[in-house]
């Protein structure tokens, strides 16, 4: 059974899905100044995954061309939603087969750069990825609300199987 965190993880992945859930291909790409389009939050946050989980747990890099398009820093990009989706599950599930092997102890350990520990922890790392994952979520209401969307997801969908455990 993974770690509490990393399926605290997997909610947050599927509230941010459930958010952009119907979006169409048009929608997506539009860009409300400052904000970024709802595509480039999907590339951006499976850039994070891979590299938190799959480049800096395995050394492999997957689809550079994202990187590319939505990192940090990177110019504002209006991307394909399908493509960025695509690419997000199959980071997401690499990443997954990394974070199904994490346990407790391993949440302290740090990665190593050029033999320099990172400065934060697995664990500070996992979390940092669900809080990126909440604000995107809330960035990407905010956009579907702007662009005139109804019924959208009201609060906090259903956490069965990602209740509160010890660990």
């Amino acid at each position: 059974m993974p770690v509490h965190l990393v399926n605290q993880l997997r909610f947050a992945r599927h509230e941010f899905q459930r958010c952009i859930a119907g979006v169409s291909e048009e929608d997506a790409v539009k860009r409300l100044l400052p904000m970024n389009c709802i595509s480039w939050m999907v590339g951006h946050l499976a850039v994070q995954e891979n590299a938190y989980w799959v480049y800096l747990g395995s050394g492999e890099i997957l689809h550079p061309e994202v990187r590319e398009l939505t990192g940090y820093g990177r110019p504002a990009s209006t991307p394909p939603l399908a493509d960025m989706q695509a690419a997000w599950k199959e980071i997401t599930g690499r990443a997954d087969q990394f974070l199904d092997a994490l346990t407790l102890p391993r949440l302290g350990e740090y990665y190593l750069r050029e033999g320099q520990p990172l400065e934060e922890s697995i664990g500070s790392l996992l979390q940092r990825n669900i809080y990126h994952y909440w604000f995107h979520t809330g960035e990407a209401y905010a956009v579907r609300q702007m662009l005139g969307h109804t019924d959208l997801p009201e609060y906090v969908g259903n956490m069965q199987g990602h209740y509160y455990q010890q660990g």
